[in-house]
Parts: C-alpha cells; structure tokens; sequence
C-alpha cells in the first residue's frame, strides 16, 4: 500500500523520496481498520484519473463509500487521525534533527574550543610543542568545513522533510475542505 499512498500524496509534486516513503509508511502503519479517509483518498484518486471534476468525484467516491458504512464524520475523523499521524512524525523528525546536530555540529564545536585552548598553552612551550601546535591548527582548520558540512547536510534534509510534510498536510487540509464543502 506504501506505493499507492506515495502516488496519492508525493509522486505528482516532486518531493524528496526518503522524506515521502518515512511518511507514507507512517501512514501506512497507522491506517485504521476499516473504509477511511486513506481509502477514500485511493477512490478519489482513481476517479479522478478518469478526468472526473473534482466536486463529482468527491460525491462518487462518498456515495460508494457510504455504502460500506463511510460516514462524513468517520471521514474528517479518520483524515484528522492521518494528519495528527503526520505531526508525531514531524515532531519524532524534529527530535531525531536536533539529536543529530547535537552529535555532527555541536561536538565538532566543542572540539573546536577545546582545541583552541590546546594551542594556547602549546604556544606557551613554542619550542618543545610547536608541531602540536600546527596538528592542532590543521584539525581546527579543517573543522569548520566539516561543521558547516554537517549543517548544510542536515538543514538540506530538513527543508525536504518540511517540503513534503506540508504538502501532505496541505493536501489533507485540501480534502477536508472539499469534504465540507461537497458532502
């Protein structure tokens, strides 16, 4: 089903395909039992291959639903329970995000520092500690390309991951306005 949810919600809008498989699978995960607003979602999709208006296939798609027991408040519920889905994988993101900076780019600054003092007192003992003093240097160097690497990395998945949840959840919002306004 993770192939279907991925057309129904990412193929069409070119978003990243590691950030659309980790939330289309937590949808996937997370579907309810039963006719809901993920296989209304697959109706709808379906119908609207067909080149149907979209106020016509939302109607088909609920009338066909209707009849195995798919109720306009069973709909909002279930998109609603979908889109609450979506936010606890954001938030899960956001922690994972903020896990990794601590140990990429928070870590390498600190090294920074340390290291920094380092050449302080080696500069001290100039003689004795002078190709420390250059070792140390180099790494320190080298460190802020890694840092700012580790950054651009993380930001350029995060800004990916963003781009894809708020399509999702755009799309959901879409759907529940549609499903007030046409049902």
């Amino acid at each position: 089903m993770q192939k279907d949810l991925k057309a129904f919600f990412g193929d069409h809008h070119g978003l990243d395909e590691r950030s659309i498989n980790a939330l289309t699978k937590a949808l996937e995960k997370n579907n309810l039992p039963g006719f809901d607003y993920i296989e209304f979602k697959q109706a709808l999709a379906r119908l609207r291959s067909m080149d149907m208006d979209e106020s016509t296939a939302f109607r088909s798609a609920f009338a066909t639903a209707s009849t195995v027991g798919l109720t306009k408040d069973k709909l909002l519920k279930t998109a609603q329970h979908y889109h609450k889905v979506l936010n606890k994988e954001k938030q899960q993101f956001d922690d994972s995000l903020h896990r990794q900076m601590e140990q990429r780019v928070s870590s390498k600054q600190q090294e920074v520092e340390k290291l920094k003092k380092q050449i302080e007192e080696h500069k001290a003992k100039i003689r004795q500690l002078q190709e420390k003093v250059e070792k140390a240097q180099a790494t320190i160097n080298h460190a802020d390309e890694h840092i700012q690497d580790a950054k651009s990395k993380l930001m350029g998945t995060k800004e990916k991951f963003d781009h894809a949840l708020q399509s999702i959840v755009n799309e959901i919002e879409k759907d529940i306005e549609s499903i007030g306004t046409y049902l």
